[in-house]
């Protein structure tokens, strides 16, 4: 790349406000919390999109196409499918792995566009004489930018800040691709590490193959919480999804936290038998509410 991938998120990225939900807070003190652990999108990132499948197709081809004109590829005028094949790319990766023995697969994003060019150019639908000389970080970073922007949610440092008073741990787990880490340098100024994040408590999708709402995540969360002898009824893990964030942290053994501060985002998925009766135990509409939460151990 040409610029560095914080770079080019920066520079593609603008303020996003989160929309505010009808729904009340429910705010209780918890003790015993050592660790909190956090999903990434639409909870402490603003997710423009809200959800990928709410981009029409319309908007993905455009999309598609102009990633990869940002990479120096140009896509033939007469070819209409390229979301087509974006989306059948994923799917055949998603079964790959599934046929391997994965539960929730995620996939290798990098793997999925260096098989999309190469039935672009199979399709001579582009004119690309050496594949290997694209750089696919690039073009990945520059479709996420515009398929689903996003920037830092409100109040999210001052909620790091009151964690770290309550001498929590810090941890993440999110479906996520490679550029996620690298979103926090470009839009915060710091590292997650720098943000007082556990390195071996960043749990992302892409690193595993295996996605949420899938068990394999939440489950490894468990064992690298016990090597810092915490256990998961003194885990807080929050979320803007019942089925992705709530129902499989429930399940692990931990306390969790709804964050229902952002229309866009917020995911109750009502009807989902798989969330019937699940309860979380806080719900929060502004990060800033989790300070008063969490008592200092």
């Amino acid at each position: 790349m040409t610029a560095s991938i914080p770079d080019f998120i920066r520079e593609n990225s603008e303020p996003l406000e989160p929309n505010p939900t009808a729904e009340l807070p429910k705010l209780t003190e918890l003790s015993d919390i050592r660790a909190v652990l956090f999903d990434v999108y639409g909870t402490m990132l603003v997710s423009g999109a809200g959800d990928v499948g709410l981009v029409s197709t319309d908007d993905i081809n455009q999309h598609v196409v102009d990633a990869l004109s940002d990479v120096d590829v140009e896509v033939e005028d007469w070819f209409e499918d390229t979301s087509e094949l974006f989306r059948m790319t994923i799917e055949i990766h998603q079964q790959q792995r599934q046929d391997e023995g994965g539960d929730v697969p995620e996939v290798d994003i990098l793997e999925v566009w260096r098989d999309v060019v190469e039935s672009l150019s199979d399709h001579a639908a582009i004119d690309v004489e050496n594949l290997m000389a694209i750089d696919f970080k690039r073009l990945a970073v520059a479709y996420e930018a515009r398929v689903n922007p996003v920037w830092p949610m409100a109040e999210l440092e001052e909620c790091l800040e009151g964690c770290h008073h309550a001498n929590t741990h810090l941890g993440i787990i999110s479906n996520a691709q490679f550029f996620t880490p690298q979103i926090f340098p470009a839009l915060m100024g710091r590292s997650l590490e720098e943000l007082g994040f556990d390195p071996d408590l960043q749990i992302f999708s892409y690193r595993h193959l295996e996605a949420k709402p899938g068990r394999f995540l939440f489950d490894h969360a468990v064992q690298q919480l016990a090597q810092c002898e915490t256990w998961p009824e003194q885990c807080l893990f929050i979320g803007n999804d019942m089925l992705n964030d709530i129902w499989p942290a429930q399940e692990a053994g931990f306390r969790t936290a709804l964050f229902a501060g952002d229309e866009r985002s917020l995911r109750k998925r009502d009807g989902d038998p798989r969330v019937a009766g699940v309860e979380p135990d806080l719900v929060l509409t502004s990060l800033g509410q989790l300070r008063e939460c969490i008592i200092s151990s």
